[in-house]
């Protein structure tokens, strides 16, 4: 798979079709730091990517291929697996399109089979669009629950989100839950401890067991002792202690504004968040461009740019590719790294 030269095949998926996946996927594939330890392929419509890359004069030739085992990896050659799904005569750039949902869908089964076949040492994803998706009637609303459910786990909470951007690690206790939603599901030590568990092994599967773990408070200033709010207490303390009693190395809850920090001065090498954007707005303040997302705890490592399709630039030359590049060499990084859970 990884072939004499040590590098990692890389499964690149192009997202929406109307969105700027096509375009940052073309782009940062220009980058030869790419090239230096992965081969990338690119999965998606070999139609879409020759009209955009024509339409914004993106300076690479593209390459069709059969199998995973053609891709050369070679700069300025982009090899793509062409899923031929879509008519580009019928493609509205930036616009929400049930043909679109149903070949970005078509896209991730095709990189999720050839990860489960071993053909590839991990995926990477451009954006897609939950819009998009439900018009297809695509029966996941994101890209986690989506790879969770083709790759066959029992309990789709088993996949974790892990943001990397600079030297900070953070993952999510929850995710798309609305916010009383998921204060309710954190009032539950249990939730909490089992949400600690999943995440340190996932933790130190990239790090190693010395690995430490900080869990973010939920209220002010880690609840003043209960006079801001009882769940650090009631819920977030207790887990804490019962993960430390098996061994684990946890530390918490440590007030939010503060723990980002010190995690990225090195105190901690991961922060698990509580709810989505009280980690999001971290990473993203820290530096938008350069977040990436990871899902951790599939059979088949997954990186992503941690944003959106974009539909109001779609086509126009003027997304950046910065994440794209960095979700890319990340997953370079991590592949041989991973240690994929046990398939039942």
């Amino acid at each position: 798979m990884s072939g004499q030269t040590g590098k990692v095949t890389l499964a690149i998926t192009i997202g929406d079709p109307a969105g700027i996946g096509p375009e940052i996927t073309l782009k940062a594939l220009t980058h030869a730091a790419v090239y230096e330890m992965a081969r990338p392929l690119v999965i998606g419509s070999l139609q879409v990517l020759e009209d955009i890359r024509a339409r914004l004069g993106i300076p690479v030739l593209l390459h069709a291929v059969a199998s995973p085992g053609e891709a050369q990896g070679t700069p300025g050659h982009v090899d793509v697996l062409d899923v031929d799904n879509i008519d580009v005569t019928q493609l509205r750039l930036g616009e929400v399109q049930a043909i679109c949902g149903k070949a970005a869908f078509e896209y991730i089964q095709t990189a999720t089979r050839l990860g489960l076949d071993g053909h590839v040492n991990a995926i990477v994803t451009a954006p897609i669009h939950k819009e998009a998706l439900r018009a297809a009637d695509v029966p996941y609303i994101g890209h986690t629950e989506m790879l969770a459910g083709l790759m066959g786990l029992e309990n789709e909470a088993d996949a974790l989100t892990m943001f990397e951007v600079q030297s900070l690690r953070i993952f999510f206790l929850t995710r798309h839950l609305s916010l009383v939603e998921a204060c309710r599901r954190i009032a539950n030590p249990d939730f909490v401890l089992a949400g600690i568990r999943r995440t340190y092994r996932a933790l130190t599967s990239l790090v190693g067991q010395e690995a430490v773990l900080a869990v973010a408070a939920l209220n002010p200033h880690a609840g003043e002792g209960g006079l801001l709010g009882s769940e650090e207490q009631s819920s977030l303390r207790p887990a804490i202690e019962k993960a430390q009693e098996e061994g684990l190395r946890v530390e918490g809850p440590i007030p939010a504004d503060s723990v980002f920090h010190l995690a990225r001065e090195g105190r901690y090498d991961a922060v698990l968040s509580l709810y989505h954007d009280q980690g999001h707005i971290a990473a993203k303040v820290l530096d938008f461009e350069r977040t990436v997302s990871v899902t951790l705890g599939l059979p088949v490592l997954r990186t992503s740019v941690d944003h959106g399709t974009a539909f109001d630039i779609a086509g126009r030359g003027l997304a950046s590719e910065v994440s794209m590049v960095e979700a890319i060499l990340t997953a370079t990084r991590y592949a041989h790294r991973y240690a994929a859970p046990a398939r039942k």
